[in-house]
């Protein structure tokens, strides 16, 4: 097999329900050159069955199964280790690639080679957006927030996913958006107006777990405000603190009126590390 230029990584923890299709909708691409990176994080249903199943009728398909179930990002970063390919796509287990999405891509990068992370863009936009590292931050931040896109909605090279370091592991299910970031300030970026896959919602995803999103984001948006190379002044990043601050304030106060659970909004507070200082800071500003 010729070294691919796609490596499309999918990551597996029970979703028997859906991993056939997901499979499925990688291995009919028009597009040929690829690898398909399956880890399995031990999942407890038949989903390694099927995956297996799969890999011993088609070569392109690399299998891998952890000792012990590591979680999301860990699994996601394992997956990475193991590609050869340029270019790193997310194709979720529990989600879809349309038919034309890695000639879609391939034809993206033939039109815009130096391009190192991309993401589907849903504001308006004919044509793929080239932005330089600088622009799309105070995009991000400044103008339209269109960094807060799940791995599925994302391209990157393989060299620059390695140099800053996959993705985090210690910020929940929060960690695709510090990664998004972390990539957006040390890479150039490609906003991409077609949608080239079918996201599914369901009851099983992370997403529908607002207690960690809520002191996890917090988190990982005051940690991202001290990398340095995040092209963001010092004036910009007192603002940004600030408006955090406030945020959070909300963010668990909404929380506490829609639960009602006074000792979860308290822990928040102590997981986000936010002090009395903090909390004046975010009434007051």
């Amino acid at each position: 097999m010729e070294t691919p230029f796609f490596s499309v990584l999918m990551t597996a923890f029970n979703r028997e329900q859906y991993i056939a299709e997901a499979i499925e909708s990688v291995l009919v691409q028009n597009y040929t050159s690829f690898e398909l990176i399956i880890c399995d994080d031990c999942s407890t249903d038949n989903s390694f069955s099927i995956i297996q199943s799969y890999a011993e009728k088609d070569e392109r398909i690399k299998v891998h199964r952890g000792e012990k179930n590591i979680g999301q990002f860990p699994n996601r970063n394992k997956a990475a280790s193991l590609a050869i390919g340029h270019l790193l796509v997310f194709a979720d287990s529990d989600d879809s690639l349309k038919p034309d999405a890695l000639h879609y891509l391939s034809k993206v990068y033939s039109e815009h080679p130096n391009a190192d992370f991309w993401l589907v863009y849903y504001g308006k936009a004919e044509r793929p957006l080239f932005l330089e590292s600088k622009a799309a931050i105070d995009k991000h931040f400044f103008e339209q927030g269109f960094l807060h896109i799940g791995p599925g909605g994302t391209v990157i090279t393989k060299k620059l996913f390695d140099e800053i370091g996959g993705f985090p592991t210690k910020y929940g299910p929060a960690g695709d958006m510090f990664y998004n970031v972390k990539a957006a300030s040390n890479g150039s970026v490609l906003l991409l107006p077609y949608i080239y896959s079918n996201y599914r919602r369901h009851e099983g995803q992370e997403l529908n777990n607002p207690f960690s999103y809520l002191y996890n984001t917090y988190n990982y948006y005051n940690d991202l405000l001290r990398l340095p190379e995040i092209p963001l002044s010092f004036e910009e990043r007192e603002f940004l603190s600030l408006k955090s601050k406030r945020r959070f304030v909300v963010n668990t106060f909404m929380y506490f009126v829609k639960t009602g659970n006074l000792y979860q909004t308290l822990k928040a507070f102590y997981l986000a590390r936010f002090g009395f200082k903090d909390f004046i800071k975010g009434i007051i500003h």
